[in-house]
């Protein structure tokens, strides 16, 4: 039962990112997924997602240009595509070895110590960022 009521907040939580992000551009708040990316990707993606980060000439590949995924899909984001890259369960070439950060074991380390009673779920955590940050990836397609 207990799983089952973590799975169904995480559907929940997962829902209001997804709400919240268009809620929060329309009042001009924080941008949780933005934030995200501009934390974690800019570096190596770019500011505007089309690959030329600072620490693009140091990279063995360019890094690939965010903003033509869906394009370069048929025009359709691939989501469950991009939440195993972001989470660190699907390789990326270009990456080689797991020289990409895997984003989801660091955001559950980051969430593990709120566990301070056993009542809190650091998937949830993991789930909430990486779903936060696919948004804001999916938003900065291209039309």
């Amino acid at each position: 039962m207990k799983r089952r009521s973590m799975a169904m907040l995480a559907v929940a939580v997962a829902s209001l990112v997804g709400s919240g992000a268009a809620l929060a551009q329309a009042k001009g708040d924080v941008d949780f997924g933005k934030r995200e990316y501009m934390s974690n990707c800019a570096v190596c993606h770019g500011a505007s997602g089309k690959g030329d980060g600072f620490y693009e000439g140091l990279l063995k590949q360019k890094p690939t240009d965010l903003t033509i995924l869906a394009k370069t899909n048929g025009g359709v984001f691939p989501a469950q595509r991009i939440y195993e890259v972001i989470d660190g369960r699907r390789m990326v070439p270009a990456h080689g070895t797991r020289d990409m950060p895997i984003w989801g074991a660091d955001y559950y380390a980051q969430g593990a110590p709120f566990d301070t009673a056993g009542m809190y779920d650091p998937e949830s955590y993991v789930r909430v960022r990486i779903l936060a940050l696919s948004d804001y990836l999916a938003r900065m397609q291209v039309k």
